[in-house]
């Protein structure tokens, strides 16, 4: 890609898979624009070297005026709070489409697997039927959707992925469940109901985003590849793993699933909980081949390497040798 043309907007800049994605961008030589309501909190606490704009992205005019002359719109907002999903996930995409076809951008989005019915799914490929049964599932379906539609005026690229762990991963089920952040690692919390859940490490996925925009040329229109990360076939890999960075083994607790389903009715996390527990049930396993297709191979960080780093940043570990004892998984590329 020509650097005079590597100028990206990241919409949800702020946020662990926005800012991961900023990141590995400026490392790349990007310029990195960010839109933000509160720009003072956004350059305290946002990655260094964006370039911040006012605006909101429920705001049409807001985020094509932060669009002028960028090659790619990175499209990885939220709801504050992760609320009124029904309300504005929608409007959002909507306005970053609009962006786009303005200023003749590529929307680049992280996917999720809630677009799809795990039971019927073990696999997901870029072919794979969206059937979603959550609410959250049937609004995901539709975002990508209106993008697909929206293909022949405009180019996407979505890369979904599993649950999130790693620096910056803080609105995840590893750091908000699993471990505790702040504290040294006492016990671990199993999510997970059985084998075959999917985990992305933060940095390479955003990695992997860089990479692929790099290479517009070899891009469809319309592109949908699955990053594959760190499949736990067994259900407790993840487990091991923190265990080998602690360099003990630790009580494993079962998530109160049950409690989730019974506080459902009257909203809030429960609810949300609730609404997506189906991908926790069932295995889910994504197809990377047409992502080593584009780029040769997936970036892959160690399992024990990526696993001690993410601890590090939770604060739950301090930065120092490794202990010694039998090493933890690693995944080859």
């Amino acid at each position: 890609m020509d650097s005079e043309k590597r100028t990206a907007l990241v919409l949800g800049a702020t946020g662990g898979v926005g800012g991961a994605i900023a990141g590995a961008l400026l490392a790349r030589g990007w310029a990195v624009r960010g839109l933000a309501r509160d720009l003072e909190a956004a350059r305290r606490n946002g990655p260094a070297g964006v370039q911040w704009v006012g605006g909101d992205a429920m705001s049409r005019a807001d985020v094509s005026r932060g669009a002028e002359g960028v090659s790619v719109i990175v499209h990885a907002v939220n709801p504050p709070g992760y609320k009124d999903w029904d309300r504005l996930v929608l409007p959002m995409i909507d306005n970053t489409i609009a962006a786009a076809r303005a200023v003749g951008a590529r929307i680049a989005l992280p996917g999720t697997v809630y677009n799809f019915d795990p039971a019927q799914t073990p696999v997901l490929s870029e072919a794979s039927p969206q059937n979603p049964k959550s609410v959250k599932g049937r609004i995901r379906a539709e975002l990508e959707a209106r993008l697909e539609r929206a293909a022949p005026e405009g180019e996407s690229l979505i890369v979904r992925a599993g649950d999130f762990f790693g620096p910056g991963a803080r609105s995840s089920w590893f750091a908000q469940a699993m471990v505790a952040p702040g504290k040294p690692v006492r016990r671990i919390v199993n999510v997970a109901r059985g084998g075959g859940h999917s985990w992305a490490y933060l940095p390479d996925l955003a990695q992997t985003f860089a990479l692929l925009l790099e290479r517009p040329e070899n891009l469809r229109p319309f592109e949908r590849v699955q990053f594959e990360g760190v499949y736990d076939a067994s259900g407790k890999v993840m487990i091991a793993a923190v265990e080998g960075q602690v360099g003990r083994k630790l009580p494993v607790w079962r998530f109160p699933w049950w409690a989730m389903h019974l506080l459902a009715p009257f909203g809030g996390f429960a609810r949300e909980a609730a609404d997506i527990a189906a991908v926790w049930r069932h295995p889910m396993r994504m197809d990377n081949t047409r992502l080593v297709e584009l780029l040769g191979q997936e970036p892959r960080t160690p399992l024990d390497t990526a696993m001690r780093q993410t601890l590090v940043a939770m604060g739950c570990l301090e930065d120092g040798p490794a202990p010694i004892g039998e090493p933890t998984m690693t995944l080859p590329l």
